[in-house]
């Protein structure tokens, strides 16, 4: 018997999921979360074969929670309607077993936890493209990765100067070259930008 906890924050799609999976002769879902934390305290009392884990959770997201579990005896699965090569890579990096988009049949969910039981790992094929069609390295130095990091804090640019020992006018210089770098017109567009790419350490 499979044992599986599913981690996904909105309530139906977790109840669908969990219900058409038990329907299976060879799997019972042991745990379902609502949430990251969730999913990591659930993980660590049942002890499951598998935990399909969606990206974007309250409290704690997938990806922090698949790389919390690296070391757990628990194959993750990412399943979720982001095909971003920022998550991906990180996905990559934490060792997830399988990444596979919600649009795909549950048949196919159904084969992959298999497969992946089996020691295979399954990506789904969009994402290999873009992961080759798009750079994933990140263009800012590790000071601008710093300045952007306490600017997504809510930080303003004095506090930032302070905290970095920095004139405000080099902070400032430091978020122009920022925005040049990751091509957006704002600091809130450069946060998203670095967040959907994964770079956010």
């Amino acid at each position: 018997m499979i044992r599986i906890v599913i981690a996904e924050d909105q309530g139906m799609m977790l109840g669908a999921l969990g219900s058409l999976l038990n329907m299976e002769d060879d799997m019972q879902v042991v745990g379902m979360a609502r949430n990251g934390e969730e999913a990591v305290q659930l993980v660590k009392e049942h002890k499951p074969d598998v935990c399909i884990m969606d990206i974007e959770m309250p409290v704690k997201t997938g990806l922090d929670a698949a790389e919390e579990l690296m070391e757990m005896d628990c194959k993750i699965v990412i399943l979720t309607t982001f095909a971003r090569a920022g998550y991906f890579e990180r996905a990559r990096k934490a060792k997830v077993r399988g990444y596979l988009l919600k649009d795909s049949p549950i048949e196919e969910l159904v084969n992959s936890i298999h497969a992946i039981q089996d020691g295979r790992r399954i990506y789904a094929p969009e994402l290999v493209d873009i992961a080759y069609e798009e750079t994933s390295e990140n263009p800012l130095t590790d000071r601008e990765s710093q300045v952007l990091g306490l600017v997504a804090e809510g930080k303003t640019t004095k506090e930032i100067a302070g905290e970095l020992y920095l004139t405000p006018g080099t902070v400032r210089n430091y978020i122009s070259t920022i925005l040049e770098k990751l091509e957006v017109g704002n600091r809130i567009e450069a946060i998203s930008r670095f967040k959907e790419k994964g770079w956010f350490k």
